[in-house]
């Protein structure tokens, strides 16, 4: 795509001040070009960033960061504001391991003020960075950049509540695009799109605000009065802003496409000096046609063409599409299965079972905390709701999961897809902790299938089960069957994968199986046998049987995708020590650190949880002099 060459005149914000409006719409096309190249090349969220091109711009135009703090709801909208913020030449690496992040970072730039990349956030942080800086003495801006997805988020409002009680000079920048990660759903989505409707208050507040800037002398001492005086008219001709009853100025809907008029109202709001909500209306995926007609698939990308738009690459089927497989199964079986995800049908699979069910799929919007205990009401009155999430976004409902659904012992079953190192979004959105979370909770089963088979069984006995159940599989492809996963399902214990009667077990998460069958290979062609153990429970486990399968072998490796702190590993150490086994444990998995973005396949590398590393470190481990001893090992980038 051919563009201009203005963006190498900005090295840093304030560089925009030189340029004219015709530059800066011209500025708008180039940086649009940038990045449906870059993403075309590195994947990222496309759509999302190519509908705040211009209200980046202005933002930039108006305030002065590193001074004043810009805290981007989610993050996955900031590919503009990097590169207006110094890192132009760096953008070429964006989402690539030792390049930029896909999300704000204060390691990686002084104008990214807060680090975010989940939902619902940016409130809050705006409003401590304000109240911070005040007390402190200063006197500059804060602006939370959110979404009409995002807001639904609960933590969204109490964010916005308290602002409101504080009085302090907050902006609120509401990105009005009518989607999330899909289109909005639920009645605050509604409630917006009247909103958009309704002109006639905001143009007499604009010539109001004309008149009352134009009188000399007394201007600025009737100040307080003209605003008790737009308050009253905002109650005849706008009697419903929610904002407004909150506390805050509401200036909108503008369009969020024209700098100049974004600039005229962003320097308004500034000086108002209380908290105020700019409801801005953007396009998602402006610029690019196939972004604007598809937004939804074109939030997060893989490498496309850019011509022919989002290729479909044909290929294994991914566990995501052995979920949505066995879910429209299960249902057209039991009629009591309900689907419930949070704003994120696409992304779970979910889409085939709401096409063949609608009225037993629900999509709650940006609100997993009320997906679970609305789940839990379905599941007292004799419903099986399945609850799909992404697992870091599951972390939002921990207390849920815990209070609603486990100690309530309701029939539940959470899917945690992206469970496990997930690839390219960084620190946040690692699935790394499930394991050790949902581990701790009393009621609920937590297994880990290797293949399709094994998540079709597991979906099945968790439906059957009538209790809390989760099960968590990785954004990876799935593995080619074997007989060993079509073993029918024994609560309590894993199977075997291969059992030639060695002195050697490795007991692996299932989403491992791929790379401790390689590493089985290397270590089988350096003189080394080992038996593999597919666990798949890990909670609850049959103790029996397993402290049994442990007292056969001189040394038991386990590998899994999750931390070693709060894991399997420590588990089945803490059994060897109880039950007094004189076997020798090694355990492998997730370092005591947040991994940055890189591929699934590096991630798993620089923990030492490839083939290769796998062996090497088992290898090591197995010719060490032998003594019966409890070892953990990780390792890191």
């Amino acid at each position: 795509m051919e563009h201009a060459d203005i963006l190498s005149r900005i090295g840093l914000p304030s560089d925009l001040s030189t340029l004219s409006y015709a530059e800066l719409e011209a500025l708008a096309e180039e940086i649009r070009s940038i990045i449906v190249e870059t993403v075309s090349r590195n994947g990222g969220h496309l759509a999302s960033n190519l509908g705040v091109v211009e209200l980046t711009i202005a933002l930039h135009r108006v305030f002065s960061t590193p001074t004043d703090k810009i805290v981007w709801d989610v993050g996955h909208q900031c590919y503009t504001h990097k590169l207006l913020t110094g890192r132009r030449l760096k953008f070429v690496g964006l989402r690539r391991h030792k390049g930029l992040s896909g999300f704000p970072k204060l390691s990686e730039s002084e104008h990214d003020s807060f680090n975010t990349g989940h939902s619902s956030t940016s409130i809050s942080a705006a409003l401590g960075l304000l109240a911070g800086d005040r007390l402190l003495g200063g006197k500059a801006s804060a602006i939370a950049v959110i979404g009409d997805g995002a807001i639904t988020g609960g933590m969204a409002y109490e964010g916005l509540s308290h602002a409101g009680q504080l009085g302090l000079p907050l902006i609120v920048i509401l990105n009005d695009n009518k989607m999330s990660i899909g289109p909005n759903v639920g009645a605050l989505s509604e409630y917006l799109s009247r909103l958009s409707l309704k002109g006639r208050y905001q143009h007499f507040r604009r010539c109001v605000d004309r008149i009352v800037r134009g009188i000399p002398v007394f201007g600025p001492f009737m100040f307080d009065t003209i605003v008790r005086i737009k308050r009253g008219v905002k109650a005849v001709f706008y009697p419903e802003n929610f904002f407004v009853d909150l506390g805050f100025e509401y200036v909108g809907p503008i369009d969020g496409h024209n700098i100049q008029a974004l600039e005229q109202v962003l320097r308004d709001a500034r000086k108002l000096e209380r908290p105020v909500v700019v409801h801005v209306l953007t396009r998602k995926g402006k610029g690019y046609d196939h972004a604007e007609d598809d937004p939804s698939s074109f939030h997060g990308v893989t490498p496309f063409s850019i011509h022919e738009g989002l290729v479909e690459r044909s290929g294994p089927t991914s566990f995501t599409e052995a979920f949505s497989h066995a879910m429209v199964s299960l249902a057209h079986e039991d009629g009591r299965i309900a689907a419930i995800t949070a704003a994120m049908e696409k992304g779970t699979g979910l889409s085939a079972f709401r096409s063949v069910f609608p009225a037993r799929f629900f999509d709650v919007g940006i609100a997993e905390q009320h997906a679970v205990t609305f789940a839990a009401g379905l599941a007292a009155r004799g419903l099986r709701p399945v609850v799909a999430l992404y697992s870091t976004f599951a972390q939002r409902a921990m207390d849920q999961i815990l209070h609603d659904a486990a100690i309530q012992d309701l029939p539940i079953t959470f899917a945690l897809d992206r469970s496990g190192f997930v690839p390219d979004d960084g620190e946040t959105h690692q699935g790394l902790f499930d394991l050790a979370f949902f581990r701790t909770i009393p009621n609920l089963a937590l297994m880990a299938p290797a293949s399709a088979v094994e998540l079709d069984f597991m979906l099945r006995w968790s439906v059957a089960r009538a209790r809390p159940c989760a099960v968590r599989y990785p954004k990876a492809a799935c593995p080619h069957e074997i007989g060993a996963f079509s073993e029918p399902l024994i609560e309590g214990r894993g199977v075997f994968v291969r059992e030639i009667d060695s002195n050697l077990l490795i007991a692996f998460t299932g989403s491992l199986y791929p790379q401790i069958n390689e590493a089985a290979d290397l270590l089988l062609a350096d003189g080394i046998q080992a038996d593999l153990y597919n666990i798949r429970f890990l909670k609850p486990v049959d103790e029996n049987y397993l402290a049994d399968v442990l007292s056969r072998y001189a040394l038991v490796v386990t590998a899994e995708e999750g931390m070693l702190a709060g894991g399997y590993g420590e588990y089945l150490t803490g059994i060897c020590a109880r039950r007094n086994i004189k076997t020798r444990v090694v355990s492998l998995g997730a370092a005591d650190h947040f991994p940055t973005q890189a591929t699934r396949a590096e991630l798993l590398q620089f923990a030492g949880l490839d083939a290769r590393g796998l062996a090497v470190k088992i290898s090591a481990a197995y010719r060490e002099p032998g003594r019966f001893s409890i070892v953990h090992q990780s390792s890191s980038s």
